[in-house]
């Protein structure tokens, strides 16, 4: 009999698979998963590149795109060559912290003899990072900073101090790991003599718990410490650490803007360092310049910013005569600017009503820089070279979509990776004028598997706001659209600071949902109002102390907008979000009532004193300051006026978001007599992911749907 069960279900789902339609069966199944390249990276040569494979490290020929064998053999989650490629580091098993940290068990491995070593005796150790003369591996273990010697296999430890919860050494607490990008707060100097860190005190930062259930008789505990908005943060300091002398000497600071450290880079020359630091409100960073043999420091220059800087985008970029390359948003919109190496301004280098997104390298040869950029409009991404001298540029990618590079180190050659809204993603080898030499990998079969499925391909406009702004929308209609029809709209958006959804390039998240939900019969729409990024500082900081109030003005807006086309029945229109975006989606539902009949938030802030000081304060200062900022667009503050039918879901692990949000807006709807539905994910983080969730969370959310809109 359970024979004959597990065949029927097989031919059901066989059956399913087939049918001509976008299913959450096929989506979880992995049915439509895409092909990428994993871990692409040029050698010193610039002749080679490498990319992770099962079985090895697998090398490859730029000029005939062949393969010329196994670097390495073995499984490995990710790699770093020394400097000087004598010895390659390599993550054998890992176990996520945060956002960017984690613990690994790493081993070296030395090219030249074939002689493996591995690092902290097989125990696991967070940021191990190359002396640049390749003869040591510093690392991190209980919050401590050591470093071993690839000779001898020598430990030994820099710092003794470090303690859970009180003192880190070297690496990012948690609100600095989170809102300034990075885990490891530590750098060896050029010449291989001193390690620049950053040491974080952490022991007045007020702590949160979170309950986990788990499958004990009682629950557990997670506790970390987490600065909320106004609250105190780590006391950071600067030291370094002379090998030759076995000793740390602590950097003063003093004269300088010094609440926040979040940079520790290295430069062209032997005996220095950079430090970025900066002020509360992060306004105001400076950059400065330590001498690792004196100590003493240097103020380069200072970073102003009438709103604030983006300190968790920082573009530092050091070429060979140490004169260095810094991006700033001063003149408008987000460009790269030229600084002698005593931080003397040489020139802007480049310069439009468009923005830098990443900066790739500089050819010395060619005096050429590699970057990223929104020229081609600002749903697009590009790649260009451009003369550092003259200016000069050439497009050396696809003129549409969303397109990066990977660039060999003589930069004769670079592996495209792009993709449109709707072309997904494709790996092509092109030589250093963007000439296409071959196609490494395309996702065909993924493309085709959507097409029989009825997919439909997203359409780009324009929609105008109340300050005259064109907003970018992209509008999905289902298959068969009758523009005499009305169809429901489905609205989703996320909205935070400098965020982007709105982009001519393929999405494996969400998107494929909502292409199942068209099929249901609804018009999905997304809208990137105020507040969002790639269009310049105006219209992104404009937001700045009244975070939420033109967002969720911009969305209300485009609501009614899209409510009055022809084909759109304004009497139901849903909103969805998460994170900001759930944030925004139960503003939608509140502030925005008379124009939402349905809305689902996931994860979201429903009141900004909750959330981390770095990120909370760069936008709205301390609650102190600015109350008002933090209370008038607080859902909670509005849950009297709730009227259509609302999903709250959120994880009770939460360690981003804390579940507080959630419960502190739930008890405001209840003693507002509003009735909510409402879905807890035991033991789930912010992603709400592990074993059957996602498929369970999607299939609620797709029922509240077609239930209530």
């Amino acid at each position: 009999m359970k024979k004959l069960i597990l065949t029927l279900s097989l031919v059901a789902l066989f059956q399913n698979f087939n049918a001509q339609e976008i299913t959450l069966d096929k989506i979880y199944s992995g049915y439509y998963r895409g092909k990428g390249i994993a871990g692409i990276t040029s050698m010193k040569n610039g002749e080679s590149y490498l990319v992770i494979e099962q079985g090895g490290i697998a090398k490859y020929s730029y000029k005939t795109s062949q393969k010329e064998g196994n670097l390495v053999d073995g499984n490995f989650e990710s790699y770093e060559f020394s400097d000087d490629e004598s010895k390659i580091l390599l993550l054998k098993d890992s176990q996520p912290i945060y956002r960017h940290s984690f613990l690994g068990i790493f081993d070296v491995k030395d090219l030249k003899t074939g002689k493996t070593i591995t690092l902290n005796e097989g125990k696991p150790i967070q940021e191990p990072r190359f002396s640049p003369d390749a003869t040591k591996v510093a690392f991190i273990t209980d919050n401590n900073l050591f470093y071993q010697d690839l000779s001898s296999g020598n430990i030994t430890p820099i710092t003794k101090d470090g303690k859970k919860n009180e003192i880190l050494n070297g690496l990012a607490d948690w609100v600095y790991e989170e809102e300034f990008g990075h885990a490891r707060l530590y750098e060896w100097t050029k010449n291989s003599d001193a390690i620049v860190f950053v040491k974080s005190n952490e022991k007045e930062v007020p702590e949160i718990y979170i309950p986990i259930y788990g499958k004990s008789l009682y629950p557990s505990e997670m506790r970390y410490k987490y600065p909320k908005a106004g609250e105190k943060n780590s006391l950071v300091s600067a030291y370094i650490f002379s090998l030759g002398k076995g000793s740390i000497g602590k950097i003063n600071l003093d004269n300088f803007k010094n609440y926040y450290i979040p940079n520790v880079i290295q430069t062209s020359a032997s005996d220095e360092m950079v430090l970025i630091t900066s002020q509360r409100t992060q306004n105001a960073s400076d950059v400065l310049k330590v001498n690792t043999k004196t100590g003493a420091v240097t103020k380069l220059f200072t970073e102003t910013d009438n709103q604030w800087i983006d300190t968790d985008n920082v573009t530092l970029e050091f070429l060979e005569d140490n004169s260095f390359l810094w991006a700033s948003e001063r003149d408008g919109f987000r460009h790269l600017y030229w600084y002698d190496k005593d931080g003397k301004l040489k020139k802007q280098v480049t310069k439009g009503n468009w923005e830098v997104t990443d900066y790739y390298g500089f050819n010395p040869k060619s005096k050429e820089i590699y970057v990223q950029t929104t020229e081609k409009g600002s749903i697009n991404k590009v790649v260009s070279k451009i003369n550092i001298e003259n200016g000069k540029s050439q497009l050396v990618s696809n003129a549409e979509g969303n397109n990066s590079a990977n660039f060999s180190k003589n930069y004769n050659y670079f592996i495209e990776t792009s993709s449109t809204a709707s072309k997904p993603y494709t790996f092509v080898l092109k030589d250093g004028n963007g000439k296409v030499m071959k196609e490494l990998q395309n996702n065909d079969e993924q493309l085709k598997k959507l097409h029989s499925d009825n997919f439909s391909e997203k359409e780009f406009i324009t929609i105008p706001n109340a300050a005259g702004d064109q907003m970018n929308a992209w509008i999905i209609k289902p298959k068969n659209f009758d523009p005499k029809k009305k169809y429901p709209l489905f609205m989703y958006q996320y909205s935070g600071p400098g965020s982007q959804q709105v982009a001519n390039s393929w999405d494996n998240g969400n998107a494929i949902w909502f292409e199942m939900l068209a099929q249901k019969g609804y018009v999905i729409a997304c809208v990137d109002g105020r507040g969002t990024g790639y269009k310049g500082a105006k219209f992104k900081k404009v937001t700045y102390k009244n975070l939420g109030k033109y967002e969720i003005e911009d969305q209300i807006t485009a609501a009614k907008w899209l409510g009055n086309q022809s084909y759109i029945d304004k009497s139901r229109i849903g909103i969805f979000g998460w994170s900001f975006g759930g944030y925004m989606a139960s503003l939608a539902m509140t502030k925005g009532a008379d124009v939402f009949k349905m809305g689902i938030a996931v994860a979201p802030v429903t009141n900004w004193r909750y959330y981390d000081s770095v990120y909370t304060e760069r936008f709205l200062l301390t609650p102190q300051e600015n109350p008002a900022g933090y209370d008038d667009n607080s859902p909670t503050t509005h849950a009297k006026l709730l009227k259509g039918k609302f999903l709250l879901i959120h994880g009770t692990a939460d360690d981003n978001v804390h579940f507080q949000n959630s419960m502190e807006f739930s008890e405001a709807l209840i003693q507002n007599k509003k009735q909510f539905d409402f879905m807890a994910y035991p033991d789930k983080n912010h992603g709400i992911y592990g074993g059957q969730t996602r498929p369970q969370l999607y299939q609620k959310m797709t029922d509240f749907i077609l239930n209530n809109l």
